[in-house]
Parts: C-alpha cells; structure tokens; sequence
C-alpha cells in the first residue's frame, strides 16, 4: 500500500513540476517577444552643398543611408559605385528615391570633398558631414559601427558598418543591402522599398 502511494505521488509531483516548467516557458516566451526598435535621431548636419540637413531629410521618400568615408580604401568606393549602377538600373522606377552618404570621418570630409567624392560616382548621392559630436549622434543612434584605427605612419584609418541602410517613406529601417551583396537581390530590395 505504501508503495502505491509513493507512486501516486511521484507521478503527481512530476505531472506538477511538467505543468509548472511549461507556464514558466510560456511567461518567459511571452516577456521576451521582440519589440520595436527605435532608430535614427534628430539632427544637425551639412550636406555636400554646405546647406544645412536635418533628419527630415529621410522623410516622405524610399531612402538608401550609407555611411562611410571618403579616404575609405575599398568599401566605401566599391558600394558608391554600385549604388550608383543600382539607380542607373532603376531608371525612372528610383526616381523618388534618395540615396545618401554620411560620412564618420568629419575632421577630413569637409562638404567639399564630400561633394567631390560623390560626383565621381553620380549626381544622385549627397554628402552629409558636420561638426563631430552630431555625426556620432547620428552614428549611435543608428546602430552604426564607427572606430578611428592608427595607422603605422602617424595617419588613421575608420573601421565602419558596410551596409546600406534602406529606409522607407517614415524613415523607418525595412532591411538592408549587405557589402557586395548580389546586383539582383540588392535591386530586389530596392524595388521592394520603393513600392512600399
């Protein structure tokens, strides 16, 4: 009788300790579901025309954010590049939209080399650099990785995100075009955007 009794309650206790473990897997799944993240900030900065640019630049328009910098050896000139042969291929189809280039290296990328480098590429991309503490404000609240790196000969290099940020008409992040990434996928994207 003793035995069939310690059965029972064996089999209860481990039937509670089930019940117990799964509302502590349901609550636990339920206080961990994803919530909205909060991107971009209010800003000052100057575009390449050395007029003033704010964050309603990203605003009512498909919008294609890079950030970079113009000393940059091979990232910044092989996306700029292909960004421009991504608008070329849209044609009409990306007329709304904007494409922009911000540099994390403001202490060399006044708006007239920001302008320069950018007309190597073509006219649909604008420059935006400014004082150091607004960039970096933009950079953080953007989720940007930027870093200043020495170089050997007393010089620096930036060590940065590589990919194009792609925002929609509420300047909300809607996805990405990763460095090199496929022409096809990346025009895909585009025009995802675009449609909206």
């Amino acid at each position: 009788m003793n035995i069939r009794l310690l059965r029972y309650g064996l089999w209860a206790g481990i039937a509670a300790l089930s019940i117990f473990l799964v509302l502590t897997y349901i609550s636990g799944r339920q206080t961990t579901a994803p919530r909205a993240v909060e991107l971009g900030t209010s800003f000052n900065l100057i575009d390449q025309n050395g007029n003033p640019i704010t964050e309603a630049a990203f605003k009512g328009h498909p919008t294609a954010l890079f950030f970079g910098f113009t000393h940059c050896p091979e990232v910044c000139p092989t996306t700029l590049f292909e960004m421009a042969d991504w608008l070329n291929k849209l044609g009409d189809e990306g007329r709304d939209l904007r494409v922009f280039f911000v540099s994390v290296d403001p202490e060399r990328d006044t708006p007239e080399v920001m302008k320069g480098y950018t007309a190597a590429f073509t006219d649909r991309i604008t420059g935006i650099t400014g004082k150091p503490e607004e960039i970096d404000k933009l950079v953080k609240s953007w989720r940007i990785y930027a870093k200043k790196v020495p170089t050997e000969n007393g010089d620096y290099t930036m060590d940065h995100t590589a990919s194009v940020m792609l925002l929609d008409r509420d300047s909300r992040l809607k996805s990405t075009i990763d460095y090199k990434e496929n022409s096809d996928v990346a025009l895909k994207k585009l025009k995802l955007l675009i449609a909206g």
